[in-house]
């Protein structure tokens, strides 16, 4: 059998990122994961930051490398991981967001409801591992938190995993917001596990404090912005118009896999009992949604039709962010305006008008809290260790609420 060549990746944040495992190689080039060189990270957002267009398959794989980081550090250190434990883990991390829909949670808000894309990445993980012949077993386990040693899930999702550090050092390039960057070197450098348990060595408390402020900037800056909120409900919308036109029978331009999910109402029950549903859902991409968007918008259905256009043109909704709820006379005014307006019924004008909210929690102690270690043994929480007070507020959640309608009304 011929030694497997490793390979090299050249990537815009860390440079060469290498690929020495076969099982790993040939994963990246499956389709389900080259499908995510389709898939936006951060799906409408460049119509606010022109740069925000690298794709999940960019952060899966500097996810991986960090990864990869953060298990030599921790085997410098004397933690026992055993080589298979090492590829599980590197497999788990690279197939973390493997169940992605199009352009993210405007899918599962919309088309595919009820089954969130942590539900989807597991089913398609199973899957591979029954075409890879169950080599990937271990991954699965890590990834689900089943594995005896909890550290190495804690390093694929908690609040201080490698996900995070990618996404928030890869986020920060491509939309330019200074304020989301990251020493997520001096982040691992300073990792290690106590008690089976992930913590941070004292020396790195202040890159900590760094990486919570950062998170929560760039939740108000970048995934929270106001416009990215117009945007991604403007979206949602034109799912959610054209499957409640499919399921009265209206037929609808479309992809054949975007269709099947239109017509149709599925379940996780479907998709754990079809594997063929799963198989579709695999294929699905942004490029389908955006073809459909470009037809949509001249179709007979004045609603479906005007709020495409809307979309191509970045005629985005006018958004009203505050911090107490909004006002039921000042919603109905508006919905007033828009059924005068439009010549539309009350309940089609929530296509047009609506109000929701939104968190921001950049630390919560209660799941699974940043420990840090100190050199006599003491363990600390960072709200607490910390000597900066703005730590113990960021574990406070802050909601916000909105109202979202046409910039004309």
């Amino acid at each position: 059998m011929p030694i497997f060549k490793s390979k090299i990746i050249n990537d815009p944040i860390y440079g060469f990122v290498t690929i020495q495992d076969e099982i790993i190689d040939a994963l990246i080039n499956h389709p389900y994961f080259q499908r995510l060189r389709r898939i936006k990270q951060l799906g409408l957002t460049n119509l606010v930051y022109p740069g925000a267009l690298h794709t999940r398959f960019h952060h899966a794989i500097g996810a991986m490398h960090l990864m990869s980081e953060a298990l030599q550090v921790l085997k410098s250190k004397e933690v026992k991981i055993t080589d298979e434990e090492t590829r599980a883990t590197l497999i788990a991390i690279l197939l973390h967001d493997i169940g992605h829909g199009p352009f993210s949670h405007s899918l599962e808000h919309s088309i595919v409801k009820g089954i969130n894309h942590e539900v989807i990445s597991s089913l398609l993980m199973n899957t591979l591992n029954k075409e890879f012949k169950g080599k990937l077993s271990l991954a699965i386990k890590i990834f689900n938190n089943k594995y005896e040693k909890k550290f190495l899930h804690q390093l694929v999702s908690s609040q201080l995993d490698m996900d995070r550090l990618d996404y928030l050092k890869r986020d920060s390039f491509f939309t330019g917001v200074s304020e989301g960057i990251i020493s997520s070197d001096r982040i691992i450098k300073t990792l290690n596990v106590v008690k089976d348990n992930l913590v941070v060595e004292a020396k790195g408390i202040y890159s900590i404090e760094k990486f919570l402020i950062s998170r929560r900037l760039m939740y108000w800056q970048v995934y929270l912005h106001k416009t990215v909120l117009s945007a991604e409900n403007l979206l949602i919308n034109i799912l959610k118009r054209a499957k409640e036109l499919s399921n009265s029978k209206i037929k609808l331009f479309g992809t054949p896999t975007l269709i099947l999910f239109l017509e149709n109402d599925f379940t996780k029950e479907d998709f754990a009992k079809k594997p063929i549903l799963l198989e579709k859902f695999a294929q699905l991409d942004d490029y389908d949604i955006m073809a459909s968007v470009k037809v949509w918008s001249e179709c007979d259905d004045f609603i479906l039709s005007e709020l495409c256009k809307n979309l191509l043109n970045r005629n985005l909704y006018k958004i009203e962010l505050q911090n107490e709820p909004i006002a039921p006379s000042h919603k109905n005014k508006l919905i007033d305006k828009a059924v005068k307006k439009y010549g539309i019924s009350r309940k089609e004008a929530s296509y047009f008008v609506f109000s929701e909210s939104v968190n921001n929690s950049a630390y919560n102690s209660s799941d699974h809290n940043i420990n840090i270690l100190y050199s006599n043994g003491k363990l600390n929480d960072v709200a607490t260790a910390s000597d900066l007070l703005n730590i113990q507020a960021l574990s406070k959640p802050v909601t916000k609420h909105y109202i979202c309608y046409p910039k004309d009304l």
